[in-house]
């Protein structure tokens, strides 16, 4: 019995990790066993809502000889600038103002012309533009659209998924460059505060500070006491060490009351810009990043506080790109080849997330609005604190 030619899609969310060529690669070599055809839309939905503004038409084929060549390329072929949610799709009205409409009809209506009978989506749990991609790939599979999806994550924060793609590569990354950050640290006599990403979830900065033995790691789920911080490496110093690496995710916050103070952003730069507005690109105005805020913030109460000089820095995008370490190029491609499977079974609707040894399905509801954090009793934790590396709550 063979079975019957379909066509899929593969689509990327919003935010770049590293081995999304290898979900490519593992999705087509699936599809293309089963006689499928497989085509890429570019910058999430974009390419289908913006079609004049790709040469290709906002559609790529992606055939087996394709596949053959994108391990040994960098970046993603299909990109990762996604700015258009479907139930709130911003335009211009004739009067000049900007609204928000639900173009989601118009969107499935545009996958079922294109001939398309199901979406591989590769999503992450807060989209750089604030969009939710689980959240919108649901709505989107309730009105009607076949789909399975794929978790990537900086911060190893979507639920279910033991591992999401891009975490393992962007963890070697992050232990690297705080390596670095150690040793010149130690030549300069700082204390160099890091600055990870981990909005919500604290498994980067606590799993790459202790590859590293941070003498100190910050983390949503851990409220911090910035005095016992300094505490800490004051007794450090007094033993002889001469320098010290705290590392903090750029969500930890300090407990009611002992954090440092925190300045805000001016009111202006917390509206949403909106295109064609003066606000957005007029004179005077400012690229919104507030990244490093927690890093300066922790830097500077730390130096009132044991008189020593400190550095803040901050890992930012940079640890986002890169190669994709051996364990990213294989779930990549296991994530992929699942996916194919799950369409060609009929599963419908549903998360694959890596449970080892194992890759299983979810449904989408079973991650929306929900973020996997670190236990407090977790393994983690646990052995953080017996390398005396401070947690910052003691």
């Amino acid at each position: 019995m063979t079975t019957p030619k379909r066509r899929i899609a593969i689509n990327f969310g919003s935010g770049y990790v590293p081995g999304l060529n290898f979900v490519v690669i593992g999705a087509v070599r699936a599809a293309v066993r089963l006689g499928w055809e497989v085509v890429g839309i570019h910058d999430g939905y974009d390419g289908l809502y913006h079609p004049e503004q790709y040469a290709d038409g906002g559609k790529i084929a992606l055939t087996a000889s394709l596949a053959d060549i994108l391990g040994s390329s960098g970046g993603s072929i299909l990109g990762t600038g996604a700015r258009t949610d479907p139930f709130r799709a911003r335009r211009m009205t004739p009067d000049g103002l900007v609204e928000e409409t639900d173009r989601s009809d118009e969107l499935l209506a545009t996958i079922r012309d294109a001939g398309i009978d199901g979406v591989i989506s590769i999503v992450g749990g807060s989209a750089v533009t604030g969009m939710h991609a689980l959240t919108v790939a649901m709505k989107l599979h309730r009105k009607g659209l076949t789909t399975v999806c794929i978790p990537k994550s900086a911060e190893n924060d979507v639920p279910a998924a033991s591992l999401a793609l891009g975490y393992n590569s962007i963890l070697s990354h992050t232990a690297e460059m705080l390596e670095r950050t150690r040793v010149a640290a130690h030549d300069i006599r700082r204390i160099a505060v890091f600055e990870v990403p981990g909005q919500h979830a604290g498994w980067l900065a606590l799993q790459a500070g202790m590859a590293v033995c941070a003498d100190a790691v910050l983390i949503p789920e851990i409220p911090y006491d910035i005095a016992a911080v300094a505490g800490h490496l004051r007794e450090r110093m007094k033993g002889g060490q001469r320098s010290a690496l705290v590392v903090s995710a750029e969500g930890a916050m300090p407990k009611p009351g002992t954090g440092p103070a925190t300045t805000s952003a001016d009111a202006g730069l917390r509206k949403s810009l909106s295109p064609g507005s003066d606000a957005q690109f007029g004179e005077g105005s400012r690229v919104i990043d507030r990244s490093g805020q927690a890093a300066e913030s922790i830097a500077l109460a730390l130096q009132r506080l044991t008189g020593c000089e400190t550095i803040p820095l901050t890992a930012g995008h940079l640890v986002r790109t890169g190669t994709a370490t051996a364990v990213d190029q294989q779930l990549g491609l296991g994530y992929g080849a699942a996916a194919v499977r799950a369409l060609e079974e009929g599963r419908n609707g549903v998360l694959a997330v890596f449970q080892p040894p194992d890759v299983n399905f979810v449904p989408l509801g079973d991650a929306v609005n929900k973020v996997r954090t670190v236990p407090a009793d977790s393994l983690f934790v646990q052995t953080a604190r017996s390398l005396g590396i401070s947690l910052g709550d003691l």
